[in-house]
């Protein structure tokens, strides 16, 4: 999962930082678990230039939360799914699912 094109929605590629993005994508690549769920949840909070990370699937179950010190890129602050449909996968604000 998650090796095939990858694409952004409109609203990621006007909200969320070319930086950030990367960051999530290199989160699940480097994700340490035997298998990978379909869809993956980041919740997104922080403040000053602190963004916090929570990254988590449903099954099976993962939880990880990252704090990261951003310079010269603006934090979000919202929830973001990744979702693999097994053709491509597609990074969206969880409003726009």
């Amino acid at each position: 999962m998650f090796q095939n094109q990858r694409y952004q929605t409109k609203g990621i590629a006007e909200e969320l930082s070319p930086v950030l993005q990367a960051v999530l994508w290199q989160l699940i690549d480097e994700m340490e678990v035997d298998e990978k769920d379909y869809l993956q949840i980041f919740e997104l909070s922080g403040s000053g230039n602190e963004q916090v990370i929570l990254h988590k699937q449903e099954q099976p179950s993962y939880k990880k939360t990252y704090r990261i010190r951003l310079c010269n890129t603006p934090l979000f602050v919202g929830k973001i799914f990744v979702i693999d449909d097994g053709n491509y996968t597609t990074m969206m604000k969880a409003d726009e699912y």
